[in-house]
């Protein structure tokens, strides 16, 4: 998957988990968490559904490498060549 896939992907998977977020207009560089009302559990769903769909199993030290867009992708993409 190439960064703009995974941006995407990432993006589709946060609109599932929170439906009434408009997260068309995340900004890549600020904290998700600050820009849509998302709670511990709701991220914890965001990574279980990584693993669900690509078997991507992120350990609890790396969360905060997926706290914005842009982190997310430069974590995920090395992980994701492959898919």
């Amino acid at each position: 998957m190439t960064g703009e896939e995974i941006r995407s992907m990432i993006l589709e998977v946060i609109q599932e988990i929170l439906p009434d977020e408009d997260v068309s207009n995340l900004k890549p560089d600020i904290r998700i968490r600050d820009q849509v009302e998302m709670d511990s559990m709701d991220f914890l769903d965001i990574i279980m559904e990584l693993r669900k769909r690509y078997g991507i199993i992120v350990p609890e030290d790396d969360y905060m490498k997926l706290f914005t867009l842009d982190s997310s992708v430069a974590y995920l993409e090395p992980l994701m060549k492959e898919i």
